[in-house]
Formats: structure tokens, sequence, C-alpha cells
């Protein structure tokens, strides 16, 4: 199938969605879904593994949501300067942690956000462990009243097929394939005259403004903002949507995302139907074991599909005989 043909079902599908699911949990998905597009940016095309992403993406939360709540600053303010602070945040991170290289790259990431982490535990504006309640919603350009679910989750799609297309075209630029160089092959890239350290930071930054630009989104979606979001945690989580989606495929992500955040809010439900069908009361607490579910997941998926769900399933149509 031609990737456009693919999008375009893809975007029919994402149209007619709220009609048939709960638009809250949709734009939620979108949210991740962007957050982990982001990330892939990072790591599946130019190679660079960062447990740092919670910073960019709960720290542009905080950002927006107290430009919305508390500055009184409209909607697209909110995102601006939420998606901003991620990208200095990214720019600062960047310039410490690029020079270095594998686990040693990986771990000043994650030693800076949770710093970072500490620093939103302790500010007064973020609330603490209360966390930033009661952010408006606001409205678009001045006129169109964002309360209504629908109209914020088109508003929402708007965004993420927007910033999607923005890593579309970054992949598929000059300045990615520098970048699928540089993962590939950096001595390589070096030999060519290529100053490879300002390529992997620039990427950086703009992995982190695209991260935050979808955590200041999902503040403004749910109306709050929680020190989960800035936890090493949520950066492992990213990590699983990215590995069990697909690994520098496009859409992998995207996949991964609508996986693992159905799961945490869905599991329940499914407990009690499996429940209700089988007769086994185990069933029922299956909504507390989200974890060990989404563990399981990921072993799978890295036992069964080394390549992610959507690489898989990519290899296959390629191994398949043209007819």
């Amino acid at each position: 199938m031609d990737k456009k043909v693919g999008y375009a079902i893809a975007l029919a599908l994402a149209l007619a969605a709220p009609f048939v699911a709960y638009p809250v949990f949709l734009m939620k998905v979108l949210c991740f879904a962007l957050f982990a597009c982001a990330f892939n940016l990072l790591i599946g095309f130019t190679g660079l593994l960062s447990f740092g992403h919670a910073a960019f993406f709960g720290g542009a939360g905080y950002v927006a949501g107290y430009a919305i709540s508390t500055m009184g600053l409209p909607f697209e303010a909110g995102l601006l300067l939420g998606t901003a602070f991620a990208a200095f945040i990214g720019l600062l991170m960047g310039l410490l942690a690029i020079r270095r290289q594998g686990i040693y790259f990986t771990m000043i990431t994650l030693a800076l956000a949770q710093m970072l982490f500490f620093v939103f535990l302790q500010a007064p504006f973020t609330g603490g462990e209360d966390g930033l309640q009661g952010v408006p919603r606001g409205k678009l350009l001045g006129m169109v009243d964002l309360s209504n679910d629908m109209t914020l989750y088109y508003v929402v799609l708007g965004i993420v097929v927007a910033a999607f297309a923005l890593i579309v075209r970054i992949v598929h630029s000059p300045f990615g394939q520098v970048l699928k160089a540089v993962k590939d092959n950096e001595p390589r890239g070096i030999s060519l005259g290529y100053d490879t350290d300002k390529y992997k930071l620039l990427a950086f930054v703009l992995s982190a403004a695209l991260a935050g630009l979808a955590g200041a989104t999902k503040t403004v979606v749910l109306g709050f903002e929680t020190l989960t979001d800035v936890h090493w945690t949520m950066s492992g989580l990213v990590v699983l949507m990215t590995l069990v989606g697909g690994l520098g495929t496009l859409a992998g992500p995207i996949v991964g995302a609508l996986l693992i955040i159905a799961l945490e809010n869905k599991l329940g439900d499914l407990g009690s139907w499996l429940a209700s069908a089988t007769h086994i009361e185990w069933f029922t607490s299956i909504g507390e074991s989200v974890t060990i579910v989404t563990g399981l997941i990921f072993i799978f998926c890295v036992l069964a599909f080394r390549r992610g769900i959507v690489g898989e399933v990519s290899a296959l149509f390629k191994r398949s005989p043209v007819r």
C-alpha cells in the first residue's frame, strides 16, 4: 500500500473516531502519539537514546498550564511558551550531553531530567505533589470555545497532524539523511566533513520542542499537570511505546502509544468482561496490574517482533511476492 494512501486512511479514521469513542481518551492518545514520534525522531533516526524526555513533556505542561491558568494567556500563547521552554531546556541539556555517546549520553540526560523533576517538586507555582490544577481550555484565536470536547479534539488533531507532517518532512530532507548517516556510521559522516555534533544537537532540540508541544497540549486537554509527567518513569514509558510500535518507523510510535494508553485506560473494563464471560474472578483484578501486563507485552514484542509491530508488518509486505 502506498504511504500516502495509508496516511489518508489513518486521517479519515481519526476524523471519524470521536463519534465512536470518548474524545478525551482519543486526545490523550494523540498527545502521547506525538510525544512518542518526537522521541523516535531522536532515537529512531539519529541513534540517541535519551532518558530525559519526561523533562520536556512535563516541563512544557507545567509552563503552559501556569501561563494559561495564572497569567491569563490565551490557548495559543500557552502552547507556544511550553514548546519554547522545552526547546530551551533541550538546548541546555543537549549542550551538556551531546558530546558523550552510548550509555554516558543516556545517563546524563536521565540525571539532568531528574534534577528538573526536583525543581518542579519544590517550585511554588507547580503545586508540589498536588500538581497544577484547574487549567482552563480557553478559546482558539479568541473566538472558538474549546470547552466542548469535540471542538478541542479536532484542534488537537490538527496540531498533531501538523507536527507529524513536520517530522516526516525532517526525516526525508537532506538534514534527515545526515541524521540517518550519523546513526549508521558517525565516523564516516565526520570524514565526509559533517559537523555531527551540531546535527545531533539540532535533532535533540527539535525532538525536545515537539515533546514539549505534546505535553503542553495534554495539560490543556486534561486541565491539570502532575509530577508523573516529569518523572523518569514517563521517559521509560515513551521508550516502551516506541519500541513496541516500531523503532525508526514513522507510524510505529503512533501504534505503540495507542496500544499502551488503551491498556492503561481500558484494561480494567477488559478484565471485567473476561470475568463475566469466563466466571473467573481473578480477571476483575487485572486492571490493577497494568504495569505487569504492559511488561509482558513488551517482552513478547522484543522476542517475537524485534522490529516492533509496524516494523514487522512492513518487513512482511516487503517479503511478499508481487502478483
